[in-house]
């Protein structure tokens, strides 16, 4: 994020309040509603508008879990820690409910699907069912594809809902309690000796701590975040209605790397394919490519043989910021303490985003312990290697 001298306008209007948030995605306009309930004053400064990034080019799929199936996310972080991780989803889920049933958006709670592509997956998926059962996590494991359309086996995960993910925030918008600034890109962020002074195209902002909710972004606003957040372009497309009803889940496959549902008005939504091409599916650029594209067209062909001459209304990519182990980063970035984060959700934004946020606010305003979500350098280790699965 770069503003030349010409675009700067920040000397012309200075906003004084308690907290800055940066980023009005769904993570940055929660943080902000929680602040501003507890009485502060709360700014939001966007680059561009609300929903623009990731928050508004997912798939709107609202799924409890991680990047990993369970089984493999124990032996990635340990049994504890995966239980935690998963409480933390499920929590979030029951966030996203509620705000939904408040502010009357859209909320399809219809379960979720994991579908096996062959038999080694299928062997995968009884076992992620079996580990959550044993911690009592509802999950149901069917050797035989449920939809009947060549899948190897599934699991089927009660309460995982679809929103419409620009609806919700543009509700969480006008309801978060904040002034928000949109059009306003951050170029400077500097300590002074009360707090934070943020400069941005719009407006300058002195405020007592700021916090970073630009997931993918965070390394053009810092460099601490070089090593620790990679950003990975996702690509989707949806189809005209269709006359036959297909899907009555939210579905992901091939461990994550296809995802679709079919939305209330008939539209097939198909996403993922970038593991084909991960040297290309890196990096800022918004750009669909033909090669995932194909791919996309490919899978509904397949699996999908009704909707495949089906017209194509929108196709789109959104990026998506992976951190080293799967898990969000939350904390103070360490030069300047009163800059807090909440990045790197890989994929999970709507899966863990919200909950993760609350966690923040707890720490901020309260001083509480962000415990394994807390970005440190125990934790994260520069060489790791970033996850490869991973949805919107």
């Amino acid at each position: 994020m770069t503003v030349s001298y010409w675009q700067d306008a920040s000397s012309k209007h200075t906003v004084e309040c308690d907290y800055c948030v940066v980023g009005a995605g769904v993570v940055g306009l929660y943080l902000a509603r929680l602040i501003a309930g507890q009485g502060h004053r709360v700014c939001v400064l966007e680059a561009r508008h609300v929903a623009a990034g990731a928050s508004g080019r997912n798939a709107g799929m609202v799924l409890t879990g991680t990047a990993y199936y369970y089984h493999d996310a124990i032996r990635r972080y340990g049994r504890e820690l995966a239980r935690e991780v998963w409480r933390l989803s499920l929590h979030n889920r029951d966030i996203v409910r509620g705000l939904s049933q408040e502010m009357g958006t859209p909320w399809e709670e219809t379960g979720s699907l994991l579908l096996a592509l062959d038999d080694t997956e299928a062997e995968d998926l009884e076992r992620a069912a079996a580990a959550m059962n044993e911690d009592g996590i509802p999950a149901e494991f069917a050797s035989r594809d449920p939809l009947k359309r060549g899948f190897a086996a599934a699991v089927f995960q009660p309460g995982d809902a679809g929103i419409h993910p620009v609806e919700f925030a543009q509700a969480l918008a006008a309801s978060c309690g904040a002034q928000i600034f949109e059009q306003s890109e951050v170029f400077a962020i500097e300590p002074t000796g009360q707090g934070v002074e943020l400069r941005s195209r719009r407006v300058r902002v002195l405020c007592r701590a700021a916090a970073l909710c630009v997931n993918a972004y965070a390394p053009l606003l810092h460099r601490y975040f070089e090593d620790k957040v990679m950003p990975t372009r996702g690509q989707i497309l949806c189809t005209a209605p269709l006359e036959v009803r297909l899907l009555n889940h939210m579905c992901y496959a091939d461990y994550g790397y296809e995802y679709f549902r079919q939305l209330s008005d008939g539209r097939l939504l198909m996403g993922g394919w970038r593991h084909h091409f991960r040297e290309v599916e890196v990096g800022y650029e918004d750009r669909t490519t033909p090669e995932v594209q194909g791919g996309l067209e490919s899978f509904i062909a397949r699996y999908f043989p009704e909707a495949a001459g089906a017209r194509i209304t929108h196709r789109w990519s959104g990026t998506m910021g992976f951190s080293p182990d799967g898990i969000p980063l939350v904390g103070s970035i360490p030069d300047m303490p009163a800059v807090y984060f909440a990045v790197g959700f890989t994929g999970h934004g709507l899966g863990l985003g919200l909950a993760t946020a609350e966690r923040l606010a707890a720490h901020m305003l309260f001083g509480h312990e962000l415990g394994w979500l807390d970005a440190n350098a125990r934790r994260l280790h520069p060489h790791a290697d970033y996850p490869t699965s991973g949805h919107s």
